[in-house]
């Protein structure tokens, strides 16, 4: 399950602790991520939001009106909408900018 640590903050940047292989290759246990405060949100964006009380980290696969369907990029490793459902744009902190996916633009 991929869960990032660090408290929730008012500032636009952000720096998280990634925890769980939920989001490997992609992201890796222990990876320092840089996210930042967005309202808007495009499929495959990968986001913090929080869930149950704790920050996870995925990607966005599906937006329906105010809700994402999330997955980890490692479905064998990774806790997500497959198990809890969509997940609420209001739960979201922001989005990953860096590390940036090579897009191959």
């Amino acid at each position: 399950m991929s869960e990032v640590a660090e408290k929730r903050s008012t500032i636009p940047l952000m720096l998280r602790r990634v925890k769980g292989d939920g989001m490997y290759p992609t992201l890796e246990k222990g990876q320092l991520v840089l996210i930042r405060r967005r309202s808007i949100l495009k499929v495959n964006d990968i986001i913090v939001f929080v869930h149950n009380g704790a920050e996870k980290v995925k990607r966005i696969t599906g937006i329906e009106g105010n809700f994402l369907y999330v997955l980890g990029d490692n479905p064998r490793y990774s806790t997500d909408s497959r198990h809890y459902g969509y997940v609420s744009r209001d739960a979201v902190i922001g989005t990953l900018i860096f590390p940036r996916e090579d897009t191959g633009a």
